[in-house]
């Protein structure tokens, strides 16, 4: 399942990255001397050179192979669905904006270790939310196009949901994670991040 997984992502980012190199539009965004990532596409003898607002050329760049979810499983007491962790463990990079046939989603993904960090947190304080709330835990992955709802895997069966922020998510999406990513479509509305 992971395996499909990686390669249905692999395939939605490099695709992403042909639509938006077609045409001369380049995958922009301006440069942070405080939030490096391995996605900006200059050399190290560069980064001393670039001033802060500077538009950079960015790729999704692949994280160490001993990036993972520990630090969410152990605080939420819970495994961590290997889907999710193949998701959020692949990639460096920006928001990956997709397509669906009912409308436009993000993929969260983390820029650099830091953001990784504040992405857990935040997976932490939503599934704290959920068990408040006494509703299924379910850690989210993507925004959509409509503010107050969002894409998430639910945690005890691994399908992906359409959930409304602080309700019982009802609509199945999908019964796994890579099915859902190989049914997207890249758009190229927010190549310049």
């Amino acid at each position: 399942m992971t395996n499909q997984l990686v390669d249905n992502l692999d395939n939605f980012i490099n695709s992403y990255i042909d639509l938006v190199g077609n045409d001369n539009r380049q995958m922009v965004t301006e440069f942070d001397a405080d939030w490096l990532s391995p996605c900006i596409q200059v050399s190290e003898a560069e980064l001393s050179s670039i001033d802060d607002g500077t538009e950079v050329y960015w790729a999704p760049s692949l994280q160490p192979k001993n990036t993972h979810l520990g630090d969410l499983a152990k605080a939420l007491e819970v495994d961590i669905d290997p889907q999710l962790e193949a998701l959020f463990c692949r990639y460096y990079s920006h928001d990956l904006p997709a397509q669906t046939d009912r409308g436009e989603l993000d993929i969260l993904q983390a820029w650099n270790k830091d953001d990784f960090e504040r992405l857990q947190k935040n997976l932490i304080s939503h599934v704290l939310m959920k068990r408040r709330l006494k509703q299924p835990e379910t850690l989210f992955f993507a925004t959509t196009d409509q503010d107050d709802f969002i894409i998430s895997l639910e945690v005890a069966s691994g399908n992906v949901m359409l959930e409304q922020v602080g309700k019982i998510p009802t609509e199945v999406l999908a019964s796994d994670l890579a099915s859902f990513i190989k049914a997207l479509r890249p758009r190229d509305a927010v190549a310049r991040l």
